[in-house]
C-alpha cells in the first residue's frame, strides 16, 4: 500500500489547530488532527451543493454567486459548469495557505478553474463579505468548516446563528438562495433558518455519487416577508416564558373541575359512592349533590 506523505501544514485562523495537506499517489487529503476534512476522491455532496443552488436561480441574467470556503474546489468547478458566461463567482477563503495549495501543490485537482475569468478569489472572512453588502448576491453557498457544528474555527459559528442568518438573508437578492453544506442533520439549524424568514428545503446527498456517507444540503430561499424582529436571540433559542405568581385559591378557581382536589372527607365519600354505585358514578349521576363526582 502506498503510504501517505505530508506535503504542507498551516495554522487555523485562531492559531490553535493545524491543517495538514497529505498525498497518497493521486489522492489528496486535508486533515485537522485525526479528522479528515476533505478528500479528492469524495466530491459528490460538494458538487451537489453547487448544482442544486444553480438550478434554483436558473434563468437569471448575470448571476452573482458567493462561495464560502475554497476547499479542493469541488463546489467552484461544479458551479462554473452550471453557470453561463455572464456569471460572476466570488470565493472567500479565510486560510491563505489553502489558496496557495490550490495554485501549487493541488493544481492538478483544480485543473485551472481559478484562472476562469468569471472567478474572483478573496482571502477574507465570508461573514464579513455577507455583512458588507445588501441585496448583492443571487446565491450564497456555504461549505465552511464542518457545517453548523464546526470544528476548525469557533468564530464560524456566527455564520449559522440567528444573527448570521438574518445577515445572509439581507445580502441576498429577492428570491435568492442560501445553500449550506453539512456533514449531518441539525434540527436546530433548520428551525433557525425558518425563523430568519427563509423557505427551507433539506436535501440528503451522498459523498460519492450513490455511495459513501450521507450529507445534508439546506436550500433556503429568501421570501418577500421580512423576518421577525427577535427570532430567538443570537443562538436561535426562544426566550423563556415569564412566570406569574398565582395564589393557591386563584389556582384552584382557574383549574377545571376534574382537576380540583376534594377535601379528605369528600374524597372518602366519593370512594364509598364509587364502590356502591359504580354505573351511576361513571355516568356522572351522583345523588350526593354536595360531593363532587370525580371521573377516575
Amino acid at each position: 500500500m502506498i503510504p501517505w506523505l505530508q506535503l504542507d501544514s498551516a495554522k487555523t485562523p485562531d492559531g490553535g489547530q493545524e491543517l495538514r495537506l497529505k498525498r497518497r499517489g493521486g489522492e489528496f487529503s486535508i486533515m485537522l488532527g485525526a479528522n479528515e476534512l476533505m478528500n479528492s476522491r469524495l466530491s459528490g455532496s460538494e458538487e451537489a451543493l453547487a448544482k442544486l443552488s444553480c438550478q434554483r436561480i436558473a434563468g437569471r441574467r448575470t448571476p452573482n454567486i458567493l462561495i464560502g470556503g475554497l476547499g479542493m474546489g469541488f463546489t467552484l468547478r461544479a458551479a462554473l459548469a452550471e453557470l453561463g458566461d455572464d456569471a460572476q463567482v466570488t470565493v472567500a477563503e479565510l486560510v491563505p495557505a489553502v489558496v496557495a495549495w490550490a495554485r501549487g501543490l493541488m493544481a492538478e485537482v483544480f485543473d485551472g478553474c481559478l484562472d476562469d475569468r468569471r472567478v474572483g478569489i478573496r482571502e477574507a472572512d465570508v461573514g464579513q463579505l455577507i455583512r458588507s453588502q445588501a441585496s448583492a448576491w443571487d446565491a450564497i453557498l456555504l461549505d465552511v468548516d464542518n457545517g453548523p457544528e464546526g470544528i476548525v474555527y469557533k468564530a464560524n459559528d456566527a455564520l449559522y446563528g440567528a444573527a448570521g442568518l438574518i445577515s445572509a438573508r439581507a445580502a441576498l437578492k429577492p428570491g435568492g438562495v442560501l445553500a449550506v453544506w453539512s456533514q449531518g442533520p441539525d434540527a436546530g439549524f433548520t428551525r433557525r433558518l425558518k425563523q430568519a424568514g427563509f423557505t427551507v428545503e433539506e436535501v440528503k446527498v451522498r459523498a460519492h455519487g450513490k455511495r459513501g456517507a450521507r450529507h445534508i444540503v439546506w436550500l433556503a430561499t429568501r421570501g418577500n416577508r421580512p423576518p421577525p424582529r427577535n427570532p430567538g436571540g443570537p443562538c436561535g433559542r426562544r426566550p423563556p416564558r415569564r412566570r406569574t405568581s398565582t395564589s393557591p385559591s386563584e389556582a384552584r378557581r382557574r383549574a377545571p373541575a376534574a382537576a380540583r382536589v376534594c377535601p379528605p372527607r369528600a374524597l372518602a365519600l366519593n370512594r364509598r359512592h364509587r364502590r356502591t354505585h359504580p354505573v351511576r358514578y361513571r355516568s356522572g349521576a351522583c345523588p350526593r349533590r354536595k360531593v363532587q363526582a370525580r371521573p377516575w
